[in-house]
């Protein structure tokens, strides 16, 4: 039996993925326009973002976001940095940089 839990990533990971390929049919690659540092930058603004949030909160992620649940609160920027995370992981995968992940499920274990 699949937890609450994995269900609701599954389903995120599903709405990320279809968001990605949305965002690279209207921009493109250009996530990574300025190579490693510029990819680097944009995931430290995201979390640059989202620690400003949370030092108002004393570091309580949760509280934070019940602050502002809105879309456009901090959950937006969360959001764009898994999403980014992806794109930084994908990109080194498809450039064999770090294992396959259809090796690391031959051998029974993603992670």
């Amino acid at each position: 039996m699949i937890s609450k839990n994995i269900e609701i990533v599954n389903h995120l990971i599903e709405d990320d993925a279809t968001g990605l390929q949305q965002s690279e049919i209207t921009y493109g690659d250009s996530w990574k326009k300025r190579g490693g540092v510029g990819a680097f930058m944009m995931l430290a603004r995201k979390w640059d973002r989202i620690e400003n949030v949370c030092e108002t909160c004393n570091y309580d992620i949760f509280e934070g976001i019940k602050k502002d649940p809105s879309r456009t609160g901090i959950i937006d920027d969360i959001r764009d940095l898994r999403a980014y995370l992806f794109l930084v992981e994908s990109e080194m995968e498809k450039n064999c940089v770090i294992e396959p992940i259809t090796k690391r499920l031959e051998r029974g274990r993603v992670l």
